[in-house]
């Protein structure tokens, strides 16, 4: 395939000529049919897509009929979760017109990633800021969701707690969650000395959505809840983090406000800021940087658009599938 027809879609900006060509070497092309499925719901395949040209919806069954969890459009990925994170297909996608479609098999994938890191790097942040760009639209879908009145949705709205502030901890019980995920030594000792800890009591605002994102954290100790406040309906979670997990990263890869509440969970919580300037240094495209670390965000925020999209589903239910179209 010619290199220069990936070129013309912005997700691939950021490569160079030779990455393009090696990458363009070991993909293969797909025409499919208007109304042709091209992955369903369960499978358990791990090629991923870009649509090149015409229109597919991703979709999913329910009892009240077929929920559409995201239109897509030319230059737009698809099946990249399962690329990045193994895991079966969480829906089905549809063409709703004859279409392109650009085919990454990861098998044949994997052999040019593991010789070649830049090309490693390159394909990953492609692959981030796919999933992160679905993620934040999936949040906004819940607001208007919320707008039409979800039956038992949201909570009262706790009031904050008083920031507690900043405080120290021991160097190696940072160097050993970073030693954990399998980080080089380099990586490790880089994160341990130019996080900040944190300290939150239970209930306490890390951030808010609307906040300009000026760095990416990770759970040390404790909980941390990541949630969204809908207008009359309150607070609702969308996912609750753990030791290792990261978060805070989206504002940073599009340079866009916050999308979503983070506060401490019940028990409070610790965790460490990885500044702005750290985090682009460590993912920089014009240097072999963390490609583990890359992978790492890539199937944190797969997993985070999973949980979502199994609430939206739920939630479709819950309603009797009565939701205006509007919303969906």
């Amino acid at each position: 395939m010619p290199p220069e027809r990936l070129a013309r879609h912005s997700l691939f900006a950021h490569f160079g000529a030779a990455q393009l060509g090696r990458l363009s070497e070991a993909l293969s092309e797909r025409a499919v049919a208007a109304g042709e499925t091209v992955l369903r719901q369960g499978d358990a395949g791990r090629e991923a897509y870009l649509l090149d040209a015409g229109h597919v919806r991703i979709q999913r069954s329910t009892p009240y009929g077929l929920f559409p969890l995201a239109q897509l459009d030319p230059g737009d990925l698809f099946g990249e979760a399962a690329f990045v994170d193994p895991a079966a297909r969480s829906g089905d996608a549809v063409a709703t017109t004859a279409a392109t479609l650009f085919v990454f098999a990861h098998d044949a994938l994997d052999g040019a990633l593991t010789r070649d890191p830049r090309l490693a790097m390159a394909l990953h942040w492609t692959f981030w800021k796919g999933l992160s760009t679905k993620l934040r639209r999936t949040n906004d879908k819940l607001s208007r969701f919320f707008a039409q009145g979800v039956p038992g949705a949201g909570a009262e709205r706790r009031p904050d707690r008083p920031p507690s502030g900043e405080f120290r901890i021991d160097l190696a019980a940072k160097k050993t969650l970073f030693a954990e995920q399998r980080l080089s030594s380099l990586e490790i000792n880089f994160l341990t000395s130019l996080s900040r800890e944190r300290k939150l009591t239970g209930g306490e605002v890390l951030f808010r959505e609307g906040d300009p994102g000026d760095a990416m954290y990770v759970v040390l100790e404790g909980r941390i809840r990541i949630s969204k406040i809908i207008p009359g309906a309150g607070e609702e979670a969308l996912a609750i983090l753990e030791r290792g997990d990261y978060f805070g990263e989206m504002a940073l890869i599009d340079r866009q406000p916050r999308s979503a509440l983070a506060k401490a969970h019940d028990g409070g919580a610790v965790v460490l800021a990885i500044p702005k300037e750290v985090v682009e240094g460590l993912l920089d495209m014009h240097k072999v940087s963390s490609v583990r670390l890359l992978h790492i965000l890539c199937g944190l925020v797969a997993k985070r658009l999973r949980e979502i999209d199994d609430k939206l589903v739920g939630w479709y239910i819950l309603a009797g599938g009565n939701w205006p179209s509007a919303a969906i």
